[in-house]
């Protein structure tokens, strides 16, 4: 079977790879790990075609290292036992781990012990957010290596090397003025999708000569993941973050559209109800509500069809009342918390030592509730929470706010008691 120009094309050494200074350059990290022979476990991230996995082949390359590929999404037990028994019998082994974010905590498990002793360095690569999607305890073990879209300049370097390289086009095609330019620039930093699109044209070709015409004929489309003006995939994600908050849903419809053309339902649904409570919140919990259900009902029915119920909840975020309430409230808690933490007054406490009953918090008297002090004494006049007045909502719940701040409440909870008695 021929072999894709993009696959003949992947460079085998860290000498041979485009771009990624900040990998492979002079005294980057990859190369320290060659020089020094001390390589360790890493993760590697960015957007499909930047070149993760020809990174950790070629590292492994260079190391003389023996190296295989295990694929978390279809990879089984059995499979990673064999793994294990192999690297027991040469005494290590380097294993490229693709989209390593869905590791599930029975191979996690699995792989940590023989991670941390050094007998697998693995070399884990996704087009997720690290930070966000690999649990804490591959992360920790694991140096974090951000891989970059490739420039136009870099795509067309690469453009330029299948061209002439023996392993490519073998300087068979000439290609008119500006081709090179244009496969690179919609190919936005992929640099797979630009091979690709040069051997189809190549292909569609009439005398051996890639003109602009076989190249539109083989580029129906932008590779639209990303483009010229974005320095990585997640600003996309930003994008759209901030066009809901911005209340604008033509913004986010078309960052919405690009996410859904990397068919990235995962990323899509952190972000957007993260962004329904942060943004939204208080303002519109119904909101947040419908976006949740949304998703659940798009993880069912997958796209293309998904589009529909993500795109409904996507604008009625974009054009709900907004409130950054509760966020506001808990951050400016944690803040307390990082100057100052306080026990929590003895009467709130599980078994209460040393009170009387009258002391302590009756579970039976409800009405008392609201007029009791649950903040430490040094905080007690203390108001983390502070409404936004933007919905009815909200204005319902900073009415009884307000009021219960008025009659205020108290740590003596004997006398509340005793007047509740009178009373």
């Amino acid at each position: 079977m021929a072999k894709s120009l993009a696959y003949r094309m992947r460079p085998t050494s860290l000498k041979n790879i485009i771009g990624q200074r900040h990998i492979v350059g002079e005294k980057s990290l990859f190369t320290q790990f060659v020089n020094k022979k001390h390589p360790m476990s890493t993760i590697l991230y960015g957007p499909p075609g930047c070149g993760k996995t020809t990174l950790a082949s070629a590292l492994a390359n260079d190391l003389g290292i023996p190296y295989r590929i295990f694929n978390a999404s279809t990879g089984n037990k059995k499979q990673m036992d064999i793994i294990i028994e192999e690297a027991k019998m040469s005494g290590e082994l380097f294993v490229i781990i693709d989209e390593v974010h869905r590791l599930n905590k029975d191979k996690q498990d699995h792989l940590l012990p023989h991670i941390e002793n050094g007998l697998l360095i693995i070399a884990g690569c996704t087009t997720a957010n690290p930070y966000h999607s690999i649990n804490p305890a591959i992360r920790s073990r694991c140096q974090i290596v951000e891989v970059k879209p490739l420039t136009q300049e870099e795509i067309i370097e690469g453009l330029r090397n299948a061209l002439e390289s023996e392993n490519g086009l073998n300087n068979e095609y000439k290609v008119e003025d500006g081709v090179l330019k244009y496969i690179a620039n919609l190919s936005s930093g992929d640099i797979r999708y630009a091979y690709n699109c040069l051997e189809t044209a190549s292909i569609l070709s009439d005398n051996n000569i890639i003109t602009f015409d076989s190249i539109k004929k083989s580029l129906p489309r932008s590779n639209v993941q990303f483009d010229k003006d974005e320095d990585q995939y997640y600003d996309t994600l930003s994008g759209l973050q901030k066009s809901i908050r911005g209340s604008d849903p033509n913004g986010a419809m078309y960052y919405l559209g690009k996410l859904i053309e990397a068919n990235d339902i995962d990323s899509l649904e952190r972000r957007v109800i993260t962004t329904a409570y942060e943004d939204i919140g208080l303002a519109n919990p119904n909101a947040c509500m419908r976006c949740v259900i949304a998703f659940q009902a798009a993880k069912v029915i997958g796209f293309p069809e998904a589009r529909i119920p993500i795109a409904s909840a996507i604008i009625d975020l974009c054009l709900s009342p907004k409130s950054k309430s509760s966020e506001a409230a808990i951050d400016a808690a944690l803040q307390s918390l990082s100057v100052h933490s306080y026990k929590a007054p003895s009467y709130l406490r599980m078994s209460p030592i040393g009170l009387e009953d009258d002391e302590k918090y009756d579970y039976n008297k409800p009405e008392l509730w609201e007029y009791i002090q649950y903040l430490p004494e040094p905080l007690k006049n203390e108001q983390f929470y502070i409404p936004w007045m933007s919905s009815s909502y909200e204005k319902a719940l900073a009415e009884n706010y307000r009021r219960i701040l008025k009659h205020g409440r108290t740590s003596q909870i004997k006398k509340l008691n005793n007047q509740n008695k009178k009373d």
